[in-house]
């Protein structure tokens, strides 16, 4: 399976989109699937559902912050590399989708409660949110392959 068929999987399977997107990759960030899903699970919805950042791109933030993040804060080089990486990842991200906001993703009205949506047919026909995970398993997989 692609990574884009597994983080499809993940969402399907009940997972938010953080959790489907980093999870994906938990061999290649080397951690668990659990440990994954706990990591990402703050994420979905867009933070908490308040409808931020888009969870699917911020799970693609966290594996490539894991892959080829920096750890020295001295180190503005690498400080400049990563950020770049970023830069370029959202840049894909806005491409392929408009916008980094998962509330304008979901078309600018989308409901913030903490209650999460029932996971319906109905629910994965009408979210854009399949794709968008999709989208960024396969921008992140690309991107770090070079």
């Amino acid at each position: 399976m692609t990574k884009r068929e597994i983080a499809e999987s993940n969402f399907l399977s009940g997972y938010n989109c953080a959790q489907a997107v980093l999870s994906a990759f938990s061999f290649e960030v080397g951690l668990s699937e659990e440990t994954c899903r706990k990591l990402a699970s703050s994420f979905g919805g867009g933070m908490g559902r308040m409808r931020l950042t888009c969870g699917a791109f911020s799970a693609m933030l966290m594996v490539a912050g894991l892959l080829s993040g920096y750890e020295d804060a001295a180190d503005t080089e690498a400080k400049a590399a990563h950020y770049k990486l970023v830069q370029t990842l959202a840049q894909e991200f806005k491409k392929r989708h408009g916008t980094l906001s998962c509330n304008e993703l979901l078309g600018g009205n989308a409901d913030s409660s903490f209650t999460p949506t029932e996971r319906t047919e109905e629910f994965y026909k009408t979210r854009p949110c399949l794709k968008i995970i999709g989208d960024c398993a396969e921008i992140i997989e690309q991107t770090l392959r070079g």
